[in-house]
């Protein structure tokens, strides 16, 4: 494990751990009958924190970002697939002019 996967753990459980503490403040004010305007300072400081640490583990974990080949078989955008039954061809398309001469006023 590398310290980028470490720090999004470290991240997430920063994350987690400012919900509980969110949903026990909540639960505090129900006791004493206040209402609920917000969590705490410290709760939203935690938060942040943690989607700090999971937003730059996110960028350091993945390794060599790959290129995509325009020219490869099996980037081809066009290919069909192997099984022609699920095609529809009558649809509400049918109703538009086919002439492929017009052009729209604009």
């Amino acid at each position: 494990m590398g310290l980028g996967f470490v720090v999004g753990i470290i991240g997430g459980f920063l994350i987690a751990h400012a919900a509980f503490s969110t949903i026990q403040y909540r639960g505090e004010l129900k006791i004493m009958e206040e209402q609920f305007t917000g969590p705490p300072f410290n709760v939203v400081i935690e938060l942040l924190v943690g989607l700090g640490l999971c937003l730059w583990a996110g960028l350091a974990v993945p390794t060599k970002f790959l290129s995509i080949l325009p020219h490869s078989d099996e980037n081809r955008v066009v290919s069909l697939p192997a099984n022609l039954d699920f095609m529809v061809f009558n649809h509400r398309g049918k109703v538009l002019p086919s002439n492929p001469d017009l052009k729209l006023k604009i």
